[in-house]
């Protein structure tokens, strides 16, 4: 583990992904000098260069030079340039999992994990905590809607952090309190059987504090079994659902119209609170139940936090409504596994009666396409139309015959589904073949996402 001492200056190779941007925040704010390097910009090291970190555009061997830690993202390789430059100058390199101990040193850790819905949990915790005046430090997935920060550095003794399973980062993790909302297969460069995966996350709940609390969502199999386990050996756990009856909390008579879901939480067959949410789908009134649970560990009441959850408004990039143009409305989603894709479009579905649902889709990674092959195909059953633009290949070389062509010609069977070469091309037919009442669901984990603005600006 990282050693972190006041005064020390932390160089971190990608600080402008999700996780290095956000750690680079909170030691920016606990005072440490900072400084980054990344092929790209964006708004997150915009702000952080903003507010005193050196960011470099690139890569080069002299940024390293009188940094007393480097900070190095997962996709960087041992040859890195950075990298070997620090190791001449025998500067320590860490990657998250070995350096976020570090920064969580002496907090009362939240951890949140899941394969989905953990940066809409994590978010929610944030939302609650914040409303009921606990003031948390926060590491978030996300950008939170107001503020656009993914991490900030609080007053009060918790620290809120969204525990990503890829890399193992969460093992690096010593949870207080850790929430698991669901485990399927996903990461397939990474977590090659989902035994492997099922199994990193045992290890993740293993690492509990003493004296640690387990929250874990009973209608999924495998959380519940982990669950289970822990009670089996001492240790405590909380679960919560809708299907399953014999959660210890339960959502109950929900209902989802006009974009709005309620119902009413039970805590051992008892009502506690009613639950009235600006954002669509089940899932997400699962992952709100699992945020009020959190919260009512940590001092807030279940009426409370209900309450508290009637402003939260959408995480960027999870359902984000980025705007509406003559009657066709555009949305914006990080979703990128079939089940994500899946929920989305029938939350779609049930929130815009009588719109037409397209469904415009960046794959990710060739391994998750070739891993998921079926489960993409079948994902879109609910969109009238599926637009599919070049898989975004971000740290993976191609796989031979793993293409958006060849996924849009299996789809198109059963579905109007085709391909286009260019965000242009996208753009242009929307333009031609959309007509209102209509919604646009682009889904990307890359950077499809600026098709949204490029529609919304678009000429006709």
């Amino acid at each position: 583990m990282a050693q972190l001492q006041p005064g020390q200056r932390i160089h971190f190779i990608g600080i402008g992904g999700a996780g290095l941007s956000a750690i680079a925040r909170i030691l920016l704010e606990r005072g440490y000098a900072v400084s980054g390097s990344d092929l790209q910009g964006g708004p997150l090291t915009a702000a952080l260069a903003a507010d005193g970190a050196r960011v470099y555009r690139g890569h080069d061997a002299r940024y390293v030079q009188g940094a007393d830690i480097v900070l190095a993202t997962s996709a960087a390789a041992a040859n890195h340039v950075e990298i070997q430059a620090a190791r001449a100058l025998n500067i320590p390199v860490y990657n998250r999992k070995a350096f976020i101990g570090a920064v969580l040193r002496d907090s009362d850790t939240i951890a949140v994990a899941g394969a989905h819905g953990k940066t809409t949990t994590t978010s929610m915790i944030i939302h609650i905590l914040n409303s009921a005046g606990k003031d948390p430090s926060f590491i978030v997935g996300g950008q939170l809607a107001g503020s656009g920060l993914n991490a900030g550095l609080g007053a009060g003794p918790s620290f809120v952090i969204e525990a990503d399973e890829y890399d193992n980062m969460f093992h690096g993790l010593q949870p207080d309190l850790a929430i698991v909302t669901n485990i399927e297969h996903d990461h397939p460069d990474f977590f090659k059987t989902e035994v492997e995966m099922r199994d990193a996350f045992r290890q993740f709940v293993n690492r509990l504090a003493p004296g640690g609390d387990l929250v874990a969502c009973a209608d999924d199999d495998a959380a519940l079994l982990l669950a289970d386990e822990r009670r089996r050996a001492g240790g405590m756990a909380t679960t919560y659902g809708m299907e399953n009856p014999a959660a210890d909390w339960r959502l109950i008579d929900m209902g989802d119209t006009g974009g709005t879901v309620t119902a009413t939480l039970e805590q051992h067959g008892s009502p506690r609170a009613a639950l009235r949410l600006g954002l669509p789908g089940g899932h997400n009134a699962l992952n709100a139940l699992a945020a009020i649970i959190a919260a009512d560990k940590r001092g807030v009441s279940p009426e409370e936090s209900a309450r508290f959850l009637q402003s939260f408004r959408a995480t960027a990039r999870r359902f984000e409504i980025r705007g509406e143009r003559d009657g066709v409305i555009v949305i914006d989603d990080y979703a990128h596994h079939p089940t994500e894709i899946k929920v989305n479009i029938e939350a779609a579905r049930l929130r815009y009666h009588g719109h037409q649902i397209w469904a415009i889709w960046q794959p990710h990674t060739y391994s998750r396409i070739q891993q998921f092959w079926s489960g993409f195909v079948n994902a879109f059953a609910e969109a009238d139309s599926v637009l599919l633009t070049p898989i975004y290949a971000a740290r993976e070389a191609p796989i031979e015959g793993i293409t958006s062509e060849a996924l849009a010609e299996a789809m198109a069977s059963h579905r109007s589904a085709s391909y286009v070469p260019t965000f242009e091309d996208a753009v242009d037919a929307l333009i031609r073949r959309v007509r209102p009442p209509a919604v646009l669901l682009i889904f990307s984990a890359g950077d499809a996402n600026l098709i949204a603005d490029m529609f919304l600006d678009a000429g006709y």
